[in-house]
């Protein structure tokens, strides 16, 4: 099993970092959520199933709704991601999401 690192972001966020993939923060306020103009990214979804994934770019995404374990290739381990969570996807991850509730989410793709 994969060790999950931690440290406190500012006031009452917890980042957690385990293969690779960040949770910045699980329930930003919705004031954070203006901050970073999350509403304005565009939004992409889909239904329960499995999706096999490659970044070639980082990804900060937001999930609206759903529920996801997402395996990362070469580990039996995963990350499970449920609504209201904050994550940063690195760049060059190759993964399948296996998605148990349909998942909306906005996103954002690092240059």
């Amino acid at each position: 099993m994969a060790m999950t690192a931690e440290k406190e972001e500012g006031k009452g966020r917890k980042e957690e970092e385990k293969l690779g993939i960040r949770i910045i923060d699980r329930h930003p306020s919705q004031s954070r959520l203006a901050e970073l103009g999350i509403r304005s990214w565009p939004k992409w979804g889909c239904p329960p199933g499995k999706f096999a994934l490659k970044y070639d770019a980082q990804e900060t995404c937001y999930l609206v709704k759903g529920k996801v374990r997402v395996c990362v290739k070469g580990s039996s381990d995963y990350v499970e991601l449920t609504a209201g969570d904050l994550v940063v996807l690195p760049k060059g991850l190759s993964c399948i999401w296996d998605v148990s509730v349909a998942v909306d989410k906005h996103y954002t793709f690092d240059n």
